[in-house]
């Protein structure tokens, strides 16, 4: 099916101009074709295209879904940018499919990256939203430095820094998901993992500290190992 991101209300949908255009001009759409259209936030609908213009698509709803394959878990990842932009755009997409809610990027001690370009992100994210068929947009925090964040109110989440330090206590994030937590927060670290001040002050902000395995992981592969864990953990 063709799902576009829009406007869904009690009777009608309104692609956003983007999807508009792509619609109209790119798969030359036409009056009757029948579309799928979600607003990122849980509901999809089959739309039948009603009106063409310059400016909006719109469609009567024939079927509308709500909380389309909701998770039973909020799943939130802060990941500290890799050098290589591909390699975290390949856990964007991945991630998206997967299953995962709210993504943040991290300024950290060992940040290889200060910068990132957050609208390419949000299309990344888009994209992988719609070639996986799915009915909620991850929602996307640009760039934070890492002390600002862990202050941060996270209320009735299971908070977790995941970090290579042997030394210093870590818990499977296995046994973490025992206990069922219905939202959890994931910190990654960058190539050359958090510092040891940034662990114990994660802990101080109430952090657990978790082991992802016996393995060494990249950047990349370790926020997608996380993901994978608790998509199986809390299914």
């Amino acid at each position: 099916m063709k799902l576009f991101f829009g406007e869904i209300h009690h009777e009608t949908a309104i692609l956003n101009e983007e999807e508009s255009h792509h619609f109209a001009k790119v798969l030359r759409g036409n009056e009757g074709d029948l579309v799928h259209v979600t607003d990122g936030k849980g509901n999809l609908a089959q739309v039948e295209i009603t009106s063409i213009s310059k400016k909006a698509v719109e469609g009567k709803i024939v079927d509308l879904k709500v909380n389309f394959e909701q998770k039973n878990y909020y799943l939130h990842v802060a990941i500290a940018p890799t050098k290589t932009m591909e390699r975290l755009e390949f856990f964007l997409e991945k991630a998206t499919e997967i299953g995962i809610d709210e993504i943040t990027f991290l300024q950290t001690f060992h940040s290889e990256r200060k910068n990132i370009k957050i609208e390419r992100i949000e299309k990344i994210v888009q994209s992988a939203t719609k070639q996986s068929l799915k009915a909620y947009l991850p929602k996307v925090n640009d760039l934070t430095k890492f002390n600002e964040f862990i202050k941060q109110d996270f209320e009735g989440f299971t908070k977790c820094i995941a970090h290579c330090e042997a030394d210093i206590e870590r818990t499977p994030l296995r046994t973490v998901l025992e206990n069922n937590p219905q939202k959890i927060l994931i910190m990654i670290g960058p190539e050359g993992d958090f510092s040891r001040d940034e662990i114990f002050a994660a802990e101080d902000h109430n952090f657990t500290g978790i082991s992802l395995g016996h393995q060494r992981f990249r950047t990349e592969t370790a926020a997608l190992q996380a993901v994978f864990a608790v998509d199986w953990g809390l299914k």
